[in-house]
């Protein structure tokens, strides 16, 4: 087992891994840009290391400098966390040449799903459903439009790299299809360095259904079951659940099976989420994402693994600790991100923390590396906090969240807070009957 593991992110994840790693037994390293040296992962780590400015580019996106703060410190192992590097094939391949471990899957397995024309073909071989679509990325309007003929509007344009909703544009006709593709590769250009997209048929009330799933070094793979994540502004997830409140327990079962037997195929190591499309109870895969993801608490409340260890333990060599038949889902759980934006106009609230209080009781979690004067830097994704609820059902998860929200305080700037207590108050959530559009036409609605 490791002896000392090199932090490579911020913020709740940042300590999140950090009390993985303690309670077993393992000391840690925070590196941090200047702007987050008073940071609560940093004053709670064993050892830190500043290693440059506030921007990302020349501190949490700086090889170099991470890598000398794992050398410096006798790291032996560096956990990318969420973000930043956790997915850079190449950032995982320097730290092996360096003789230290990457936790994580293999470089190979990061550049397959890292590239989501290739994730398709990939999965799409092994029998996994896809979207209709272009076979690969196109060459310019022509080759579009006549993919977009074929397959029948509306069609989604996606960046072949990169995720996080940048890169994405629907054209509902062929007059829209031009302007639309100019902007998914002038935006897929500018966040990722290549402007290469492709296109798929448009979903028009999709849930967005997601399967974690776990492989070691010794051919087992398993999944944990699902998270709808359907509850989305700009492609940028809001409120998480699971189980699902819409999967029947057959099309639950067929697909976790289904994407653990890819996994398996694959040789996949470590973490991995798989992202579906869900409609008219029919899955269409969209992307694998190879690291941990924001929303892994939700899996970790209604199965009680602990999947940071478990990642831990299978990048030292050891076998997964459980096998399918020990996945148990108990209850549900909730995940609220909340964020430091204004919840009417989502402008980032950066500044002092005031004051904070966060909610307990029964089955209330807060991940979350806020205290009262904390400054909340500019510089960095505005998430601040995450706020798991746990229940033995969904209605008394929904209880319990509505408590914790009434009782959650963040003075001095504005939080999405506000937002997550008005959802909750929806009928459509109540009920479940919402789609990865339905938070967007609500927002619309309003005066």
């Amino acid at each position: 087992m490791f002896q000392k593991i090199l932090i490579a992110n911020r913020g709740e994840i940042a300590l999140r891994i950090h009390r993985a790693c303690h309670d077993m037994g393992i000391s840690t390293v925070a590196v941090h840009s200047t702007a987050d040296a008073d940071a609560m992962h940093v004053r709670l780590a064993d050892e830190s290391v500043c290693i440059g400015p506030p921007s990302s580019r020349d501190s949490y996106l700086n090889m170099p400098a991470i890598l000398s703060a794992a050398e410096i410190t006798g790291a032996d192992a560096i956990h990318p966390g969420v973000g930043f590097l956790s997915e850079n094939a190449r950032f995982a391949e320097v730290v092996a040449e360096h003789g230290i471990t990457f936790i994580g899957p293999s470089p190979e397995h990061m550049r397959i799903m890292g590239d989501k024309v290739t994730a398709k073909q990939t999965v799409a071989g092994l029998n996994l459903p896809v979207v209709r679509g272009s076979d690969g990325a196109v060459s310019g309007e022509d080759e579009a439009l006549a993919v977009a003929k074929e397959i029948g509007y509306p069609v989604l344009i996606k960046a072949s790299s990169g995720g996080g909703g940048k890169g994405m544009k629907v054209a509902h006709s062929a007059d829209q299809l031009g302007e639309a593709l100019q902007l998914a590769q002038s935006e897929a250009r500018a966040n990722f360095g290549d402007d290469s997209v492709y296109i798929e048929r448009y979903l028009e009330k999709p849930r967005h259904i997601e399967i974690q799933l776990f492989g070691d070094n010794f051919g087992n793979a398993v999944h944990l079951g699902e998270r709808d994540c359907s509850i989305q502004r700009r492609h940028q997830k809001l409120l998480e659940e699971g189980p699902s409140p819409v999967l029947p327990q057959d099309h639950r079962a067929a697909i976790g099976k289904l994407a653990a037997e890819t996994v398996r195929a694959l040789g996949y190591r470590g973490a991995g989420t798989m992202e579906f499309l869900y409609e008219n109870g029919e899955f269409f895969f969209m992307e694998m994402n190879t690291r941990l993801q924001v929303e892994h608490s939700v899996t970790e409340e209604i199965t009680g693994i602990d999947l940071v260890r478990e990642q831990i333990r299978v990048a030292a060599g050891e076998k997964l600790s459980f096998t399918q038949d020990d996945v148990r889902i108990s209850g549900h759980a909730i995940e609220c991100r909340i964020n430091a934006e204004n919840s009417v106009t989502f402008m980032p609230s950066p500044g002092i923390v005031k004051s904070f209080h966060a909610p307990g009781g029964p089955g209330v979690r807060i991940d979350s590396g806020l205290y009262g004067g904390y400054r909340i830097p500019s510089n960095y994704d505005s998430l601040i906090a995450k706020l798991i609820v746990h229940g033995a059902d969904r209605t008394e998860c929904i209880a319990r969240l509505r408590r914790a929200l009434e009782e959650f305080v963040v003075d001095g700037v504005d939080t999405t807070l506000p937002l997550h207590r008005r959802i909750l108050d929806e009928p459509a959530f109540i009920t479940g009957e919402y789609d990865i559009h339905w938070l967007e036409q609500l927002l619309a609605s309003d005066p």
